[in-house]
């Protein structure tokens, strides 16, 4: 599995590197045929009137996006919850992806390896060449990812395991962009483009 991890306001020491990668490996240790990479923030809040300190993973899993985050007052109490939130994750991936699989006529699509995505389409020239480097305006995150036509359904467990408020997801009829939410008081919710 390859493991990335990174640091905002503090600086990642060896031991914390060591820990880091141990509680997260432990937390894996079950679903590593279907776990090929895992990124990993850690950050230190700037104000001291509010101590929060975060360990935040994302993880890619047969080509499913799984993302955990904790806050608390010390960083290795944040990566410790972090790993056990991960882990009820995983098995929840795990087992509702086993029982649909298992029946006849169904099986588990394979992501396949960057190996071999870089081997059928080799890049001839280079992509830096003619282009201007341009930072973002502040405050401004963008974020990509492909987005496979799913159901109603199917968006409300990815949304699940984002651990996010919201999922953006291309519905599967008639293929336009909805947004899938939590609801404050239970139950979600879709918003939905009208003409």
């Amino acid at each position: 599995m390859k493991l990335l991890i990174h640091g905002r306001n503090l600086e990642l020491t060896p031991a914390l590197r060591e820990y880091t990668q141990s509680k997260l490996k432990k937390a894996i240790q079950h679903f590593e045929e279907m776990v090929k990479e895992a990124d990993v923030h850690l950050s230190v809040a700037r104000n001291p009137k509010t101590p929060q300190q975060t360990a935040e993973v994302t993880v890619f899993a047969n080509g499913t996006v799984i993302r955990a985050q904790e806050r608390s007052e010390n960083l290795y109490a944040s990566i410790d919850l972090v790993a056990s939130k991960l882990s009820r994750q995983l098995r929840r991936y795990k087992e509702r992806h086993s029982d649909h699989h298992h029946s006849s006529g169904h099986s588990a699509s394979v992501t396949p390896s960057t190996e071999s995505v870089l081997h059928e389409s080799p890049i001839d020239k280079s992509l830096l060449v003619g282009k201007e480097a341009h930072l973002p305006t502040p405050g401004v995150r963008r974020k990509y990812f492909p987005m496979t036509p799913m159901n109603i359904e199917q968006a409300r467990q990815q949304l699940e395991l984002i651990d996010h408020d919201f999922y953006l997801f291309r519905e599967e009829e008639t293929k336009e962009l909805q947004v899938i939410y939590k609801r404050n008081h239970g139950g979600y919710g879709v918003i939905q483009a009208r003409d």
